[in-house]
């Protein structure tokens, strides 16, 4: 495998998708690679931090920007298994972000739901990377929690 390919940055991604799972939190991972290193990775934490805003998202965002010293990632990607909701993408566009690679579309939460853009204009975004496992994911938890 490449280890610079954005299919080796999903599959991390997904690998804290499922610590998330685990751990009966909404399966949403994420990383953030700069110069072709992951520098934070992160998942859902809202149920263990009793914390609506603890999105794997806005937990990465918040370790790169530590990692950097820095707080615009213009030199980073940001790969998640989901499609960030709205909240996530105002942070993405403050951090200025230089691009999101994410895995299934969230059509309820979305942000591409939202009218206005929410990202940085300078901010490239790439779907579709490891959708069909990150959604399956996603359905599973859902499924199981309704049964």
């Amino acid at each position: 495998m490449d280890f610079s390919s954005p299919d080796y940055f999903m599959t991390e991604a997904l690998k804290e998708a499922r610590k998330a799972f685990d751990k009966g939190e909404v399966p949403v991972g994420a990383v953030v690679v700069c110069q072709n290193k992951i520098i934070a990775r992160a998942h859902n934490q809202t149920e263990q931090l009793t914390d609506a805003t603890a999105h794997a998202e806005m937990l990465a965002v918040t370790a790169a920007a530590h990692a950097l010293g820095s707080k615009y990632l213009r030199e980073c990607t940001l790969y998640v298994t989901l499609e960030p909701c709205a909240m996530c993408a105002g942070a993405l566009h403050w951090v200025q972000l230089q691009k999101l690679v994410y895995g299934a579309d969230d059509v309820q939460r979305g942000f591409s739901l939202v009218k206005t853009p929410l990202l940085h204009p300078k901010t490239e975004v790439v779907r579709g990377i490891k959708k069909d496992p990150s959604k399956e994911l996603i359905d599973t938890f859902f499924r199981r929690i309704r049964e």
